[in-house]
């Protein structure tokens, strides 16, 4: 090869390999279930165009997925990056995902026909979209037709100007729907307005509703609420200012109601107290493996027992604990699984459900046990036809004989009847409208399903209720609730209170579960009030931990916390707030100890009350028999 020559063809190697890669356009902003297609040029390192295969990826696929043509699709609200990639090259694309459009307006908090001049009241609307799903705060535009009548700002608060009337709209950024109210302001310098109570002593964590009183009722307003300090919140509900404190002192509450108009009351607040310990009566070691779930229960033969599932291990143990001192391992029961997640006992105590995945012939389901022996439960029958993905948990509702089922291969809850043990069958399916998904659990309580759908928020779904038209085996939708960031994980319904946890994971954490994990995630208190519009409304967050599974029962709510142990909490009266915050915690046991598979590093799986006592399961260390310690403090 001459000389010349030699050159050239170095030069055409240099020149082939490709140098970067542009994306056209370079930013994409789509509405969910919309597509778009996206060109890719390569470009060599002289900076000329050129012919290269292109592949296209993105971590974010819950938020945007791309084919292999560069056609993008948009799956949920948010932002995702979708990298192109040619050789060594390596382009970006960010798609920025928008919700539904709203496609109608409803008014949840509507001002008075009558507003004071001079005071403000707050107009709330919320809209739907197209398949019915609500947004709670829809971004709108405002207008008055006499702005010399009234104004009103960009949060919907409405301020009464000048006597007279005007009519009020609110438009969405599509242009797409409207509503309107008519308003009538009126002069009445003479009213007169108090803070009832004016004056009051409370504790820490408590919620004390503060109200502006008038002599005239039929002409509104909506106090701005401020309060002194930065160791205590208020929020305006209406008339009422909704306070409660994070720490002790004395605090001003400031009702502002307009034109120079302010009222004041004063809240002393005292320190929460508790006396209460956990302590330990007795240790069901499980140190070699992981564990999975936990279910206590009185068996057919008065005694008590505790089954205990496993990870990355193929047993179930089972625990004797009528004496709690002094817990005995009677037998385990060996399964085609390399996870045994979840336990769940009928209350009939005859009859068990343990879920199975990871089965080395890929068929895995559930295993129906028959407890007439409790101390060695024996297989009834299996289930997999509808369910071999794998069954990651489970809920018996023992009325109608029925097993929710969450199943990993649809991520839609099956709902299976073992009226029969030994020939269960599939009855009933309900999942959410979505290509992806991930559903992780599902409780049953008082008619209602919760089903924990990660990062689609939590379901609630009419199982029976009566309220929606759903029936056992044909749930019917209710509501839905998501959250910015966290993974919807679990669920507990107690009184007007749903309880969620997240379940966050680091990136880099041993699935294996022999070195420690450092879980983030905390529970969110959602007020199921208006259960067709869940609010949230508080929260229990332990710094640099992450919540499991719970368990309520009084006005205490029980949390396995992973490797910050076992919490207790006081879920008493109104919650609003920070509950770790606010001293809420009633006790906490770490469950720190070398008997373990990864030596203090507890990850506290959920606890359990049974019979006055509470269960706890470490994933590294078995089973925790503890008792809570609670002794009355007189204030």
């Amino acid at each position: 090869m001459s000389g010349s020559l030699a050159v050239l063809t170095a030069l055409a190697a240099f020149q082939a390999v490709p140098s970067s890669v542009e994306t056209n356009p370079s930013t994409l902003e789509l509405r969910v279930g919309e597509t778009a297609s996206v060109e890719a040029t390569v470009f060599d390192r002289t900076g000329d165009r050129m012919r290269s295969d292109v592949r296209w990826l993105t971590a974010d696929d819950h938020i945007a997925e791309v084919d292999g043509q560069g056609v993008v699709r948009a799956l949920e609200p948010g932002t995702a990056r979708i990298a192109v990639v040619a050789g060594p090259a390596v382009g970006f694309l960010e798609v920025t995902v928008r919700g539904y459009p709203v496609t109608s307006l409803e008014t949840v908090d509507a001002p008075p026909a009558r507003l004071l001049s001079g005071a403000s009241a707050v107009w709330r609307l919320r809209g739907r979209t197209p398949d019915g799903e609500i947004v709670a705060s829809p971004v709108l535009r405002y207008a008055v037709d006499d702005p010399s009548v009234a104004a009103v700002d960009p949060d919907g608060r409405i301020h009464g100007l000048r006597e007279g009337g005007t009519d009020v709209r609110a438009v969405t950024l599509e242009g797409r729907e409207e509503a309107s109210l008519r308003i009538e302001v009126v002069e009445a310098p003479e009213l007169q307005f108090r803070i009832v109570p004016a004056e009051g002593t409370t504790r820490v964590g408590d919620v004390v509703r503060l109200r502006v009183e008038t002599d005239s009722e039929d002409i509104g307003f909506d106090p701005l609420w401020s309060v002194s300090g930065s160791g205590a919140q208020i929020a305006g509900e209406g008339r009422e200012g909704v306070f409660v404190a994070e720490e002790p002192g004395r605090y001003r509450a400031v009702a502002w109601i307009g034109s120079g108009r302010a009222q004041t009351a004063t809240v002393q607040v005292e320190p929460r107290r508790y006396d209460a310990s956990v302590s330990v009566l007795g240790r069901g070691l499980i140190t070699g493996h992981n564990t999975g779930d936990m279910w206590v229960f009185e068996g057919v033969d008065g005694r008590d027992y505790s089954y205990v599932g496993t990870f990355m291990y193929d047993w179930m143990k089972v625990f004797d604990v009528t004496d709690p001192t002094r817990p005995v391992l009677t037998d385990s029961l060996r399964f085609d699984a390399r996870r045994i997640n979840d336990i769940k006992i009928h209350p009939n105590a005859r009859v068990g459900i343990a879920t199975r995945e990871m089965a080395s012939n890929r068929r895995n389901g559930i295993m129906v046990l028959d407890l007439a022996d409790p101390a060695h439960p024996t297989v009834a029958s299996e289930y997999t036809e509808t369910v071999t993905g794998g069954v990651h948990n489970v809920w018996i509702d023992g009325e109608t004989d029925l097993v929710y089922a969450v199943h990993n291969g649809t991520n839609d809850v099956h709902i299976i009847d073992i009226s029969d043990p030994r020939n269960p069958s599939e009855v009933g399916r309900w999942g959410l409208d979505r290509r992806r998904k991930t559903l992780h659990d599902v409780i049953v309580q008082d008619g209602y399903a919760y089903a924990s759908y990660w990062r689609d928020g939590i379901v609630t779904l009419d199982v029976g209720a009566g309220t929606h038209g759903g029936t056992p085996t044909e749930p019917a939708f209710v509501s839905r609730l998501a959250y910015p960031v966290g993974n919807t994980h679990t669920a507990w319904r107690h009184g007007r209170y749903l309880f969620v946890g997240d379940e966050n994971f680091p990136n880099d954490w041993d699935q294996t579960g022999s070195s420690p994990i450092d879980t983030r995630g905390f529970i969110h208190v959602i007020d199921m009030s208006d259960i067709e519009n869940p609010v949230e409304v508080a929260k229990y967050d332990v710094p640099e931990a992450g919540a499991h599974n719970m368990w309520v029962e009084g006005d205490r709510l029980y949390i396995g916390y992973y490797q910050a142990g076992l919490r207790v909490v006081d879920i008493s009266g109104e919650l609003r707030g920070d509950l770790y915050r606010q001293g809420r915690e009633v006790a906490r046991l770490p469950m720190l100890t070398d008997q373990s598979r990864v030596p203090n590093w507890p990850m506290a799986w959920g606890a359990q009350l049974h019979k006055g006592l509470v269960f706890v399961l470490g994933q590294n260390s078995g089973i925790w028999i503890t008792r809570l310690n609670e002794r009355e403090v007189v204030f």
